[in-house]
């Protein structure tokens, strides 16, 4: 990326500093991107003027980053103008969009996806790096954040019982705290209860309803009720064994792994699928990964680790 960050710096007239969205070349790519980036994430679109898909997808993801008021913003790079700047960016086809936080690409998608994917990508972008950039606010945390965050921590290290009686205890006091309602509901699906999690994010108010923490839940519930159908792992493994090929065998296993605790196993069967045909079942392992990925929550190391990896069987 370093051959590329030289340079006089300019972003395209016509845009305000404040502007969430702007054209950008080359040499404006510094300021615009690298150096913006370290205190917000920062969607880059490669497009170009002749491109059918691009012109689908610039209005939808223009106005999602408007709506976030800010909490992300567009740079848009016309790669008939700046083919040096694609090259070395990887870019092979368009439309691509990269999202960059603190100087270096964080996540990334190719094609004119529907508007729910678009969001959904945006709201991962924006979970990833909340209260992460040089913006952030300073002022220390809330007590019911300090037991959220104790409560998560509890979570991840396979202590329900304790991460039940502190999400319920935020609960107590604020019975529409979102991320308290998710944490219980995750404690829930640990015990095997996914009917009272399902109760519990079902009476979240609509207007909270796409929290990325509720909309991860929702992921977590709809993964265990597919794994729970997916079948028996010997079995699937030996399908596997016998035909290589046999895609549906592979993804069922990956499915069935999941359904038994194999995290690793079933993210490694997934991007072996998309590897050997990332437009199978109209992407559905993709898609899988990036749901699996969605449940398990942004500052999962797997999280991180699966969305490197998918980025790279996508993009070599």
């Amino acid at each position: 990326m370093d051959n590329f960050l030289g340079g006089d710096s300019a972003a395209e007239p016509g845009a305000g500093p404040d502007d969430p969205i702007k054209d950008v070349d080359t040499a404006g790519f510094m300021t615009e991107v690298i150096e913006a980036s370290q205190s917000v994430p920062i969607i880059v679109d490669f497009w170009a003027p002749w491109c059918g898909p691009c012109k689908q997808l610039g209005p939808t993801i223009e106005k999602l980053v408007k709506e976030t008021g800010g909490k992300v913003r567009l740079v848009k790079v016309n790669i008939d103008e700046n083919q040096q700047l694609a090259q070395q960016l990887r870019v092979q086809s368009i439309p691509t969009v990269y999202a960059f936080f603190g100087g270096r690409p964080l996540d990334a998608f190719q094609g004119a996806l529907p508007e729910s994917e678009v969001k959904a990508f945006i709201d991962r972008v924006i979970e990833q790096t909340a209260g992460k950039g040089a913006a952030a606010e300073a002022d220390g945390a809330s007590p019911a954040a300090q037991l959220i965050a104790e409560g998560k921590a509890a979570l991840a290290k396979g202590d329900d019982g304790t991460a039940l009686a502190l999400f319920t205890k935020v609960l107590e006091s604020d019975d529409k705290n979102v991320e308290a309602v998710a944490g219980l509901a995750r404690c829930y699906i640990s015990a095997g209860e996914n009917e009272a999690a399902r109760n519990l994010v079902d009476g979240v108010p609509e207007e909270q309803a796409d929290n990325p923490e509720i909309v991860a839940v929702k992921s977590a519930l709809e993964l265990a009720a597919e794994s729970g159908d997916a079948g028996a792992v010997g079995e699937l493994a030996a399908k596997v064994e016998a035909d290589p090929g046999d895609l549906q065998a592979r993804f069922d296993l990956a499915m069935a792994l999941f359904g038994a605790g194999d995290r690793e196993g079933a993210l490694d069967g997934l991007l072996e699928v998309v590897r050997r045909n990332a437009d199978w079942n109209d992407g559905a392992a993709r898609k899988q990964i990036l749901k699996m990925l969605e449940a398990w929550g942004a500052d999962d190391p797997l999280t991180i680790d699966g969305r490197e990896r998918l980025s790279t069987v996508l993009f070599s």
